[in-house]
């Protein structure tokens, strides 16, 4: 399945952030992307390691008080911003 999907974390803490956006690109294409939109520090680390674990590409974005996460399913480019 190809597409495009946001994941709103924002207000949980670590596991949970890793967990919704895993969850969010089980079942799509290689070249989808999912927008994860998250306020725990510890995801700052934990979703990029998860990312470059799986293959994909991710750039984040800080919006002031929480960050935006764009994986792109199956690429391995990472950059931050």
């Amino acid at each position: 399945m190809s597409g495009e999907a946001t994941v709103d974390a924002r207000g949980t803490r670590c596991p949970v952030p890793v967990i919704r956006v895993a969850r969010a690109t089980q079942d799509l294409s290689p070249g989808s992307t999912v927008v994860l939109l998250a306020d725990d520090v510890a995801a700052r680390s934990d979703v990029p390691a998860w990312a470059r674990m799986r293959g994909h590409g991710l750039t984040l974005e800080d919006e002031g008080s929480w960050t935006r996460y764009t994986v792109v399913v199956g690429t391995t480019a990472a950059r931050s911003t």
